[in-house]
């Protein structure tokens, strides 16, 4: 009963904070709780954040599928100074995701953080949840400057 208690708390604050998304995912879940379907969870759990990123990736690269962006402004990417930013963004984010990967196989329980830092940012700063490893991987860089600062943290 533990967890559709929270998944109703998370139900109020998303609709308190407004944001469909959790509201939404909340519900979802409730309903598979309370229909009994807690066989299907541990799948969700296993494939959701790969079909969350599938159509993710597909609704970025709609653009090039619908002729919206060419083949010049591909090129001006590589001859521009904020394509070259942003191809640098892209590496530095993918490397980020890659030591919040790390930081969770290492320190799985940071995850619960996680989870209610995303909720916060998302209620209270009108944010996007597009990735647990993302988010983990700013925590490991925290973790790593707080570290350096402070010492004896991990």
């Amino acid at each position: 009963m533990n967890g559709e208690i929270v998944l109703v708390i998370l139900i109020i604050v998303g609709m308190l904070g407004r944001s469909h998304i959790i509201t939404i995912a909340a519900c979802i879940l409730l309903a598979v709780k309370l229909f009994d379907l807690d066989r299907f969870l541990p799948s969700v759990e296993r494939r959701g954040l790969e079909l969350g990123l599938l159509f993710l990736t597909m609704a970025v690269l709609v653009p090039f599928a619908s002729n919206k962006i060419t083949l010049r402004e591909v090129i001006s990417v590589f001859t521009s100074l904020p394509g070259v930013i942003a191809l640098a963004g892209g590496a530095l984010a993918t490397y980020m995701n890659g030591k919040g990967l790390e930081l969770l196989k290492i320190d799985p329980q940071l995850i619960v953080g996680l989870v209610i830092g995303s909720i916060f940012g998302i209620v209270f700063l009108k944010g996007i949840p597009v990735g647990p490893l993302m988010a983990a991987g700013i925590t490991a860089v925290l973790l790593k400057i707080a570290q350096i600062l402070f010492g004896g943290l991990r």
